[in-house]
């Protein structure tokens, strides 16, 4: 079977089987009332209140499930990523679960939530470290951090998935721009070339079809939400294959809305502490423009667009920089 083709089957599957395992894990979160918590403060939301949570796990299910079906030959970085994508999900599963049993919008404390990232992220450096190497790449040019790449990663890793948590605010956001992301990422892994890159992009297209099955509930109005058990197993993903490919400052430009959410929420945070005045509305950068007037679906649709053309143009520099135009 042809690479192009595991590639195709592999979304393929996913989406028929997010879709499959969408349904009765939507019965249950609602059965078992595993629903989500509104801020009070998240005035334009409070609709929302009572949501089932925790819908991560049927892209997480679904994304395993499928990769694993056509994964081949050096499969090791594509497994890891995906043990540490479910590593960083169950760390969410049990934030979630500590929200929903106490019906509260705080589930692990702050520094508890950041001991498990950070521990998860320690193990993984310290294997790059050793096994894939310590250089970063970006469009042909290297940079070699030496020992110095396993604080990186470590800090590259809680970036990441706090980003990408950060992200998850409105109908369909963090699903939509990560589909966009995981969807050029991986086609940045085939020009790449090379066995190892081609099962870390199967993986890719997986959890892209899988995103696709989740967005059919998650889109406005959302009838489930991923909760911290996908945003931080997406996190984890997402920081797990640019670590893999020794891509992670690809991360700044194509995922660029990750960084302005997470910046927006650390400045507002910083400057209330400070002056007791705030620079948005409210943060992250999204709820800034919710309050502005602005449309989350219309939000949702600007942020996508940005990523998947700020994606279009981070491919055709490596198609340029492979050869291939």
């Amino acid at each position: 079977m042809s690479p192009i083709l595991r590639y195709i089957l592999a979304a393929m599957t996913a989406i028929v089987l997010g879709t499959l395992i969408a349904y009765p894990i939507l019965t249950l979160c609602k059965k078992l009332k595993f629903s989500q918590t509104i801020l009070h403060y998240v005035d334009k939301h409070s609709a929302k209140s009572g949501t089932p949570t925790m819908g991560g796990l049927i892209f997480i299910a679904s994304t395993i499930i499928s990769s694993l079906f056509f994964l081949r030959g050096q499969v090791f970085w594509a497994v890891l990523t995906l043990l540490i994508m479910f590593a960083y999900g169950m760390l969410g599963f049990l934030d979630d679960f500590i929200k929903i049993k106490f019906h509260q919008n705080e589930g692990l404390k702050p520094y508890q939530k950041i001991i498990g990232q950070v521990g998860i992220s320690f193990v993984v450096a310290m294997y790059a470290y050793f096994n894939v190497g310590t250089t970063l790449n970006l469009f042909g040019l290297t940079i070699d951090l030496g020992l110095f790449i396993i604080p990186f990663i470590m800090v590259f890793y809680v970036a990441v998935t706090n980003s990408v948590n950060l992200l998850d605010g409105l109908d369909g956001l963090a699903s939509g721009v990560s589909g966009t992301y995981i969807l050029f990422f991986g086609v940045i892994l085939v020009l790449l070339g090379g066995q190892a890159f081609e099962n870390m992009a199967i993986v890719c297209f997986a959890m892209v079809g899988s995103l696709l099955a989740f967005l059919l509930f998650n889109g406005f109005p959302a009838k489930i939400f991923m909760g911290d058990t996908g945003s931080l197993a997406l996190g984890g993903l997402i920081a797990s294959l640019a670590v893999f490919s020794g891509l992670e400052l690809i991360l700044p430009i194509m995922g660029i809305l990750y960084v302005l959410t997470a910046l927006s929420d650390i400045l507002q945070v910083a400057y209330y502490k400070k002056t007791h005045k705030r620079i948005f509305k409210m943060a992250p950068l999204h709820h800034h423009f919710e309050q502005l007037g602005v449309h989350e679906n219309r939000i949702v649709t600007i942020y996508i667009v940005i990523t998947f053309v700020l994606g279009l143009l981070t491919t055709m520099g490596y198609m340029f920089v492979t050869g291939v135009i």
